[in-house]
């Protein structure tokens, strides 16, 4: 008897607790489920506050201070950092990916803050990467901007010049006393009636176009912008001796040879005088 009446209980106390936990919501009640946190997710994301009762732990109050973002980790790059702006840029290295965001507008003022900001160029200057910059200024900068970066392209100066805005003559000491962000945001937004070429070129693409302007631009003042030496300027770096020029080549999506490049390209004197005129050269079309 004392056995069938424990079963009794057992089974009375199952029957309730099934009932009472797992109640379906009605018209005028929400319903109710034994254990939440096992059908609903107790994690929290920052910048997001959904508080509800059954699947959180603390009050809201609490709850609330766990939605609020946290402090990146000491040395954080932010996502999209382009240029020498960020405060701890000197003190981490780091390789920009191939697919970077932009967060500066398409205006007057947003294209002053990025030359203002933007100042180095995330790569070092290599023999490889003033080749695939000579390639990609040939191809979409050239036409306009001219082989030499002085604005005088075949479309300006043939048949007695089709296009209706005289380029920017990149050699002009405007240009190249500028930073590197001004010919970034060229890339990136245009200029007057030059379009953006934002879809046309890679992150690292445009850095070695810029690398070359630069070069058209020391080679216009008989100066040195290669793979060891810089007189140019003071915020572009020599890779040096040991600048790995293949890597740099191979990193271009893969269509372009660096051993191939690097001879093709006049690595005695191309190398140290490629034009690198050509953003900037762009945003003042």
């Amino acid at each position: 008897m004392i056995i069938l009446e424990r079963l009794r209980s057992i089974t009375l106390y199952i029957v309730i607790v099934v009932f009472f936990s797992c109640q379906q919501p009605g018209k005028n009640s929400t319903g109710s489920e034994y254990i939440p946190e096992m059908g609903h997710s107790i994690a929290y994301e920052a910048n997001y506050y959904n508080y509800y009762y059954y699947n959180t732990w603390g009050g809201q109050d609490e709850y609330y201070e766990f939605a609020k973002p946290r402090l990146p980790v000491n040395g954080t790059i932010p996502r999209g950092y382009a240029g020498g702006a960020h405060p701890v840029s000197d003190a981490v290295a780091f390789a920009p990916n191939g697919s970077v965001p932009y967060y500066y507008g398409d205006s007057d003022v947003e294209r002053v803050r990025a030359a203002n900001e933007m100042i180095n160029n995330p790569y070092k200057i290599t023999d490889a990467g003033l080749a695939v910059g000579k390639e990609l200024y040939d191809i979409y900068c050239g036409i306009c901007h001219g082989e030499k970066g002085d604005g005088l392209g075949y479309i300006v100066r043939d048949d007695g010049g089709k296009y209706p805005v005289q380029p920017a003559n990149m050699l002009l000491p405007t240009f190249i006393d500028t930073t590197n962000g001004l010919y970034y945001h060229a890339i990136m937004a245009g200029k007057n009636k030059m379009g953006d070429y934002k879809d046309k070129l890679s992150y690292e693409e445009r850095w070695q176009v810029i690398h070359y302007i630069r070069s058209l631009q020391a080679k216009e003042l008989k100066l040195e912008y290669n793979q060891l030496v810089n007189t140019l300027n003071d915020i572009d770096e020599p890779a040096g001796i040991s600048g790995d020029e293949d890597a740099v080549a191979a990193d271009h999506d893969g269509d372009h040879d660096a051993g191939e490049m690097h001879e093709d390209e006049d690595h005695d004197s191309s190398a140290h005088g490629h034009s690198d005129n050509d953003h900037e050269s762009s945003s003042d079309h």
